[in-house]
């Protein structure tokens, strides 16, 4: 059977392993998680080869560009190949004061000391 020139997007996203199951992929279109060439796409939305498909998630959005059109969930080795990761690089992490402690019993901290705690807090 040669590939077909449509899929459903919430269908191929489950299969590309983008979602666990097909309805936590079909949710996500509801909710307007997913999003194919920069428009909010419903479940049966169809995809194409060279569709930018926009995924929000686990907090983040995820770009991919269709390069296969699947339908049944296949392995993940195949999956990589149906599918290119056009995500930036998260930014680097920037790194915080670690917390401002005071030693027990020291008493109650004078304006000098507050002030130089919110300084090292960054405020």
């Amino acid at each position: 059977m040669p590939d077909p020139s449509s899929v459903r997007v919430d269908s191929w996203a489950w299969a590309v392993r983008l979602f666990k199951t097909r309805s936590a992929a079909s949710d996500a279109c509801k909710a307007g998680h997913l999003k194919v060439n920069g428009e909010r796409a419903k479940p049966s939305q169809p995809v194409r080869i060279g569709d930018e498909v926009r995924a929000f998630v686990a907090g983040a959005e995820k770009i991919y560009i269709a390069r296969r059109l699947i339908v049944k969930r296949v392995g993940a080795a195949v999956a990589a190949d149906c599918v290119e990761d056009r995500t930036p690089p998260p930014p680097p992490p920037t790194e915080a004061p670690t917390d401002v402690t005071r030693e027990r019993g020291a008493g109650r901290p004078t304006k000098r000391d507050r002030r130089l705690i919110e300084q090292l807090r960054g405020h």
